[in-house]
């Protein structure tokens, strides 16, 4: 109902007719402020349809918004071994992780001195403890570290959120 009020008070005061003459141009750059001030509620027609587009929207994803869960994923899982060095407790990370049904990634850091000095620094390990596992930056460390995330319930946590 106001609608065609709100556009066509709109279209006077943006027009440049009548800019020329002082005593039409004062009020009208007054009323462009005073519209802006207030949030624009003089606007034009594209303008309007925009806006309640955007309130239809709104109005739709409060009202359904709530009921969807966000999905996440899970935190990468990355086991840092070393060729042939310590097989079988690298079957056995293997197996666990399998167990869990937890995605992972094996990387060989045999030969790479810059990947094995990171993850010796930040594992704060020795060569020959390799395999490590890591739960994105943190080091969860060997088999035995593994288990016990994974029976203190951490390894859950730390990878599903």
């Amino acid at each position: 109902m106001l609608d065609p009020l709100r556009t066509g008070l709109h279209k006077i005061i943006t027009t440049p007719l009548g800019d020329a003459f002082l005593p039409l141009r004062v009020p009208k750059v007054l009323a462009r402020r005073v519209n802006m001030f207030f949030g624009s509620p003089l606007c034009s027609a594209a303008d309007l349809e925009k806006r309640k587009a955007a309130q239809k929207r709104l109005r739709e994803l409060r009202a359904g918004g709530a009921a969807r869960p966000i999905a996440r994923e899970p935190a990468p899982v990355t086991v840092y071994f070393e060729k042939d060095r310590n097989q079988r407790v690298l079957d056995r990370i293997e197996e666990a992780l399998h167990a869990k049904k937890i995605a992972f990634t094996k990387l060989d850091v045999a030969g790479d001195e810059a990947t094995m000095q990171f993850v010796t620094r930040t594992a704060k390990c020795e060569e020959d403890d390799l395999p490590i596992v890591f739960v994105a930056s943190t080091p969860v460390g060997g088999y035995d570290a593994l288990v016990a995330w994974d029976v203190s319930g951490d390894l859950a946590k730390a990878v599903f959120g």
